[in-house]
């Protein structure tokens, strides 16, 4: 089944739905290679085009109806709809609730880099025979895009969205599925990694620095660090961060600067990655922090 959606994830999708401007996008800056974009629509947004990218998405609300490869497709809350580059596709509402969704578009050439470091070869671009699906490793890597939403995302945050995508779409290629090697993790190498991201939770990281820093490409290093620890650099740099809020939060600091020392783009970054790990506010957790009277 495709990863749940967590609550906070729709309420602003849900209060958009009442307001009385109608059909919305919201969307941030491409870079990397990506763009994410989050909408909401009535009737028939859009007619026959194409992208020259991967549009790969979940749709959050109502009924999504398009036609795709000759026949019309229908998506429901949690599935999960990938469109291949260069392919022809509509959009419509199927109810007159209309329906809102998440959506990754996601240049085919990262696609291959993460294909290759997955599969220890050069191998043709995965393919997807049914466009809508429960797909778990495609929802979860989209859901955990959008969390930071709509903040751009962070270079590691980058390269993790890319790993994940590109492995669940090689989990659903059986032509390609059975390449994906497990090869030996450089424990030294991600060790080092580890430590380097130890000391730089005050800051954004680039992926660049991790290359260097580790000897490996991005994607391999990504696969190889959640082997060891079990989450991805990216991930665990946030936690990091977080700590150093959490931290800071008890020291009775105020909020706008902890956000600024963590590295976080503003209060509101922060406190949308904070509920999202914690399931609180910086705020809620600050009162319940608070001594209490003797």
């Amino acid at each position: 089944m495709a990863t749940p959606l967590q609550p906070s994830s729709l309420e602003g999708l849900e209060e958009a739905c009442g307001r009385a401007d109608g059909d919305w996008t919201c969307s941030t800056p491409p870079g990397g290679g990506v763009e994410l974009l989050r909408a909401w629509f009535g009737g028939c947004p859009f007619t026959k085009h194409r992208h020259d990218s991967y549009a790969i998405g979940i749709t959050d609300l109502g009924i999504q109806i398009f036609d795709y490869r000759g026949a019309t497709r229908t998506s429901l809350p949690g599935q999960v709809v990938v469109l291949h580059p260069d392919e022809t596709h509509d959009g419509r509402a199927g109810s007159e609730a209309g329906f809102g969704y998440r959506i990754v578009y996601l240049a085919p050439s990262r696609v291959a880099d993460a294909a290759r470091s997955l599969c220890g070869a050069a191998v043709a671009l995965p393919y997807m025979r049914e466009p809508v699906s429960s797909n778990p490793v495609l929802a979860k890597a989209i859901a955990d895009a959008f969390l930071s939403f709509p903040t751009a995302l962070e270079p590691l945050a980058v390269d993790e969205l890319i790993e994940g995508l590109a492995r669940g779409l090689l989990l659903a290629d059986s032509s390609v599925r059975n390449r994906r090697r497990r090869a030996a993790c450089d424990i030294l190498a991600v060790e080092r990694v580890r430590q380097f991201l130890e000391a730089a939770k005050t800051r954004v990281v680039s992926s660049v620095e991790l290359e260097e820093v580790s000897g490996h490409c991005r994607f391999s290093l990504t696969r190889q660090f959640r082997r060891r620890y079990g989450t991805s650099p990216y991930r665990y740099l946030l936690m990091r961060r977080l700590d150093l809020v959490r931290s800071e939060i008890a020291a009775g600091k105020a909020l706008a600067p902890i956000a600024l020392d963590a590295g976080f783009a503003d209060q509101a970054h922060m406190t949308r990655m904070f509920r999202a790990a914690y399931g609180l506010s910086p705020s809620q957790f600050r009162a319940l922090a608070r001594p209490r009277p003797k």
